[in-house]
């Protein structure tokens, strides 16, 4: 995965093993914090097969190529200013580029049906379950014999909430040994989902009614695609104003193609709608917007619009030119509907700042500023103990991916329930089990 934010010069770091000894790479989904050093792994050596659901590598496809072109427009940039002051050789050349992008689908691919088991090298097999996180995500299986005992290990990927909005939630699983969980929400509950939506419906139509437009910074992947699933219900339901919706992200426009794509993976709301030959992604207000053209022309529209635009953080993207023109207006409303990290412009927004900087330009924050967390698709501490409760046989925990602090709280929590080890993994730590 890739590295964000404070810690991204890390992603030019060596990997903690020699690549080319690796014989299965598996994609548990597409966001770019789990896939987006796969195309440097390949350039480093790695030459052996790829496992993921197909979902997932359609998506990653998408996500990787993006990845590739933000990288060499930031190498561009740095180089430009780089070079006129002479630090040239100072500059990281890109990452990676397009066409190491193609490398990782010129690979040898095994593409894994959910439940299907699949034989590997030495006796391994290997099963996919539904993490329920986005499209086309799972959590890994691994069963092998140890001693003519047969051990199984679990891997969860990032595992998703139990109230889901747009896809089939979480698989459950009985038999394990070992398990490798994620902790990202380890440490939180979060607010019912019901309490998320009712909140962001009236933060829409309240600023709608009053003359106003809304800005939604969203990240293009399964966020977006829940936004417009809950605009089109509103649309249906007669509960959303006299509006224009906007789509302004080529990357969320490709990732809603592809999530009509796999009808069978939907919500049974949203497989419903696929059924009847409907998108549900789609209404009659709702415009794409492609091109930089596009984009410009909603600056025209005074009020009544809906802005759907990425980055999901305000760190770059299409959102930056509608908060220039958009952000000082106290008719118009922000709503923020993903966790935003902190030092990025999304966190200063929400912290309360009276002014940004954007274009060299002083722009004050005069419009209303909502801030919805209920919608995130990770687990938190009580979704991911409930599906821990279904293992038989669980004998050590292994807690990654989550601030140390975080899974600190979680561990205390699993010994409380459970009464099992749970150990917090190192970064590079090396485990014998």
């Amino acid at each position: 995965g890739m590295f964000q934010g404070e810690n991204e010069l890390k992603n030019y770091d060596d990997f903690e093993f020699e690549p080319y000894t690796i014989d299965y790479l598996i994609m548990t989904h597409a966001h770019i914090d789990h896939i987006g050093r796969v195309p440097k792994l390949m350039n480093d050596g790695f030459k052996g097969e790829i496992i993921a659901t197909d979902a997932t590598f359609d998506i990653a496809q998408i996500m990787l190529l993006d990845s590739a072109n933000i990288i060499e427009e930031e190498y561009q940039t740095l180089y430009k200013k780089a070079l006129r002051c002479g630090e040239e050789d100072m500059i990281n050349e890109p990452l990676y580029l397009k066409e190491d992008v193609k490398k990782v689908y010129d690979a040898k691919h095994i593409v894994a049906q959910y439940q299907e088991t699949i034989h590997l090298k030495s006796g391994i097999t290997l099963t996919l379950g539904n993490a329920g996180h986005i499209m086309g995500s799972a959590f890994v299986v691994i069963s092998y014999d140890e001693y003519e005992i047969s051990r199984t290990i679990i891997f969860s990927g990032d595992i998703g909430a139990k109230e889901r909005l747009i896809i089939d939630g979480l698989d459950f699983v009985k038999k394990v040994d070992l398990l490798f969980i994620e902790s990202t929400y380890g440490d939180r509950i979060h607010k019912p989902l019901t309490q998320s939506i009712d909140e962001f419906k009236k933060a829409v139509t309240t600023t709608i009614k009053a003359g106003g437009n809304v800005l939604i910074p969203s990240f293009a992947l399964e966020r977006t695609q829940e936004i417009l699933w809950i605009l089109r219900e509103m649309y249906k339901a007669n509960e959303l104003p006299k509006c224009r919706v906007f789509l302004d992200s080529p990357l969320a426009i490709k990732a809603t193609e592809l999530y009509k794509k796999y009808p069978l993976q939907l919500s049974e709301g949203c497989e419903t709608v696929a059924e009847s030959g409907e998108s549900p992604f789609t209404f009659e207000t709702l415009e794409f917007c492609q091109t930089r053209e596009d984009s410009m022309r909603i600056n025209e529209i005074k009020k009544g619009a809906i802005i759907i635009a990425g980055s999901g953080m305000c760190t770059g993207g299409r959102i930056m030119h509608h908060l220039k023109h958009r952000l000082w207006n106290p008719l118009n409303a922000v709503i923020f509907v993903g966790y935003q990290v902190k030092n990025t412009l999304g966190r200063i927004i929400i912290d309360g700042a009276e002014s940004i900087s954007l274009y060299r330009e002083s722009i004050n924050v005069k419009s209303n500023i909502y801030t919805i967390n209920g919608f995130s698709a990770h687990g938190d501490q009580n979704d991911m103990i409930e599906w821990m409760e279904n293992f038989e046989k669980l004998e050590k925990i292994f807690l990654i991916h989550g601030e140390v602090e975080k899974m600190e709280l979680f561990r205390d929590a699993i010994i409380k329930r459970f009464n099992i080890r749970a150990h917090i993994v190192e970064k590079g730590e090396p485990l014998h089990v």
